[in-house]
């Protein structure tokens, strides 16, 4: 659990807290908990981005970055860089550090990425005139079409085990 003093509070820029709504103010305090104990010198070794228990990593939910540069733990949000400054408890399960300011999720100010664009269609491919229609079509996706095969198996008598095998393959 990270926990700014008072002063970070007042270093904020007038109106923030006010201006957040009752789940935003709790999505803040859940942002600055870890939901795994981590001691000091797991600090060095944490995996970015770091989940917390406001939310996820993906789509700028609620992330956060860890590094360590010796003794010194640095913590990113994207809007806020924030130091431990001390350890306030520890007894193996549970941990609470200081930090020099409150962290403030990216999410808050940054709106989520839109969906990737879905791929664009595929153009048809024009009839090249010295390929043989009659034996292979191409779809616009570029597959092979075994379509003739198929109709030429149900029109010709007898020839009811060729379709099978066709109906088969493309299953």
């Amino acid at each position: 659990m990270f926990v700014p003093p008072d002063g970070a509070f007042l270093n904020l820029k007038t109106g923030t807290l006010n201006s957040f709504s009752d789940q935003r103010k709790a999505d803040l305090v859940k942002f600055h908990i870890l939901p795994s104990y981590f001691s000091l010198s797991q600090f060095q070794t944490a995996s970015n981005p770091v989940p917390t228990q406001a939310g996820g990593t993906t789509n700028r939910e609620f992330p956060i970055n860890i590094t360590t540069n010796g003794t010194a733990v640095n913590i990113t949000t994207g809007i806020v860089n924030a130091s431990l400054t001390s350890t306030v408890y520890t007894d193996n399960q549970l941990a609470i550090y200081q930090v020099d300011k409150v962290r403030l999720p990216l999410k808050f100010f940054v709106p989520p990425l839109p969906p990737a664009p879905a791929p664009e269609p595929s153009k048809p491919q024009k009839d090249d005139p010295s390929s043989d229609s009659s034996s292979v079509n191409v779809v616009p996706s570029g597959a092979t079409s075994l379509l003739p095969h198929m109709f030429w198996g149900m029109v010709y008598p007898g020839s009811f085990f060729f379709f099978s095998v066709c109906f088969v393959y493309m299953s």
